[in-house]
């Protein structure tokens, strides 16, 4: 959170006004601005710098801090944070290892993570990396019911990657 120039601060030759009620006060000098906030025992806090004229507000500094930290951390609270699963396969992955796998990642699904599905190719393996792709596409099509592909199967270098995301994602 960036920090406001408040009180002396502010060194502007003139400045737009906002009461302590939101009411405009109309253009003054900063000193003027200053010695307004000071007879009311508040603060003088200014508020958009790149406005012409720039604009400053009479408040009490210390409570629209603590406001502002209060905001941001119900925000936080708020946001959802997505985790990511990895699960590893291979080339060679017999058809009931598969379906094992594939019923851990439509857990993770179920729970709300997302996957990430990769496969290490290795030696000879390498020069068949259409295999791999089908193993990805078999894979993603036991997972079907409670996941869809967010990123299909692709090839890179040694490896191939897959992300899988839960169907009933909120946005």
């Amino acid at each position: 959170m960036k920090e406001s120039l408040k009180n002396e601060q502010i060194v502007l030759p003139l400045v737009r006004l906002i009461g302590a009620k939101s009411e405009q006060l109309g253009m003054v000098s900063s000193a003027q601005a200053l010695e307004i906030a000071k007879s009311q025992n508040l603060d003088l806090v200014l508020i958009a710098p790149d406005a012409n004229p720039p604009v400053c507000r009479v408040m009490d500094y210390g409570k629209y801090k603590f406001d502002e930290l209060k905001k941001l951390k119900e925000q936080k609270k708020n946001q959802k944070v997505q985790k990511i699963q990895e699960m590893r396969l291979s080339m060679s992955i017999d058809d009931h290892d598969l379906e094992f796998k594939a019923k851990q990642v439509c857990k993770f699904l179920t729970e709300g993570s997302k996957v990430k599905v990769n496969i290490l190719m290795k030696g000879r393996l390498q020069i068949r990396p259409q295999l791999g792709i089908d193993i990805m596409n078999k894979f993603a099509d036991m997972c079907k019911e409670v996941g869809q592909i967010e990123k299909p199967a692709k090839v890179e270098g040694r490896n191939i990657f897959m992300f899988l995301t839960p169907l009933n994602t909120k946005k």
